[in-house]
């Protein structure tokens, strides 16, 4: 009988106080099972927490010093050194022929061109028959006057007719020099029928066509004189105190190419409109490097003038990194850490096929940089090292790469 009270009176629970019990019950089940959860996450994150490692495998290089070249940067036209105009002498004659073209290299007194010279020959030949006519008149007039010497003490003749004979020999051997003269003459105009080179060169022009008549001065041909071609640097008036006759110059052709050369003369006056002086550099051109087509008159060219050397302390190119237009390198700590250091760079020059870069301020000589991998480390990053220190120093001085930034 209690058995069914006490069933009777579960049964006559409200059941609103049985639902708060079973959400109690569920509630402590759920804090259980994620308080379990979260000690078994700990664990295991304490179990795969790894230790410190490097960030990058890095070489190591040594800051160095020593003498860097200073060059003096400008730009400049190509020019010939002198472009002689070679003209017709002859006038009012045919050219007949053309032996050369643009571009051919000449020797001196080689044949260019030539006139139909039928014309002077005739001339020639009428000059040679006065020349005979006069010289045979001469012949006479010297007989007769010496006949009439002969015959002066006797008084045979009269002093009159002496001086006649004597004079007329001065005339006959007067009019035998200006048939010479006039033979000189046609003599020259034969000559001038072949228009020859007057020094060694290459020729730049042909303006001469095959059948024109040309008068006399006209231009035919134009010529580089001895091929030797000049660059004409433009500096600024406060560094044309820097340059001196002799100085060596490194030219660079548009295409890459460089040649050797020398200055030759720097300009006495500076422009008024841009105040800049002409330097004249006499170009070196070598057909062993391959560089004798490599400049041309009239085409735009860049040169290095090579001022001295002087004391530069100096790091290998691919130990610098560029992040927002300024230069840092990667100091190494005892600690294997890297601090990045800001530094600002100069001259540049190639050195045993590796590009050194001037130091001017920011890193000391001797401290000791990342020399590889340098774009992918960060200030403070742990990294490794290997391979063996080197030293960036002992630069030479007379390295044709070297620029002055």
């Amino acid at each position: 009988m209690m058995m069914k009270t006490k069933a009777y009176q579960l049964r006559s629970l409200p059941v609103s106080l049985m639902l708060s019990a079973s959400l109690a019950f569920v509630s402590m089940i759920v804090v259980g099972s994620s308080a379990a959860q979260s000690s078994a996450s700990a664990s295991a994150s304490a179990k795969i927490v790894p230790s410190s490692k490097p960030a990058l495998t890095v070489t190591a290089t040594q800051v160095g010093s020593g003498q860097m070249a200073t060059r003096l940067t400008a730009n400049g036209s190509i020019a010939a050194w002198q472009e002689a105009s070679i003209g017709s002498e002859s006038n009012g004659l045919r050219i007949a022929e053309i032996y050369v073209n643009v571009g051919d290299v000449v020797k001196r007194g080689q044949r260019l061109a030539s006139f139909a010279s039928e014309s002077v020959q005739a001339d020639v030949a009428q000059a040679k028959a006065a020349l005979a006519e006069a010289e045979a008149t001469a012949s006479e007039a010297v007989t007769n006057a010496d006949r009439a010497r002969g015959l002066q003490a006797s008084g045979a003749i009269s002093k009159q007719q002496i001086g006649q004979y004597l004079t007329a020999e001065t005339t006959a051997k007067a009019r035998v020099n200006a048939s010479k003269a006039a033979l000189d003459v046609q003599q020259l105009r034969m000559k001038y029928t072949q228009v020859v080179a007057p020094d060694y060169g290459v020729i730049s022009g042909r303006m001469a066509t095959v059948g024109a008549v040309v008068s006399g001065g006209a231009e035919l041909f134009r010529m580089i004189r001895q091929g030797r071609l000049e660059w004409r640097a433009e500096v600024t008036s406060s560094e044309l105190s820097k340059l001196s006759v002799g100085m060596p110059v490194t030219v660079i052709a548009p295409n890459g190419e460089q040649a050797q050369g020398k200055v030759r003369m720097v300009a006495p006056t500076v422009d008024v409109n841009n105040r800049t002086g002409l330097v004249y550099v006499d170009v070196i051109q070598t057909k062993e490097k391959n560089n004798a087509n490599a400049f041309k008159p009239g085409m735009f060219a860049r040169g290095e003038f090579q001022l001295g050397s002087s004391q530069a302390t100096t790091i290998p190119q691919q130990a610098v990194v560029v992040r927002d237009g300024f230069s840092y390198v990667f100091k190494l700590n005892s600690d294997q850490r890297v601090t990045q250091v800001k530094v600002q760079t100069g001259r540049r020059m190639m050195f045993n096929g590796v590009e050194q870069i001037e130091v001017l301020s920011g890193i000391n000589s001797g401290t000791h940089i990342a020399a590889s991998g340098v774009g992918f480390l960060n200030d403070g990053d742990l990294v490794k090292l290997v391979g063996a220190t080197t030293d960036s120093s002992a630069v030479p001085t007379g390295n044709p790469s070297a620029v002055k930034k």
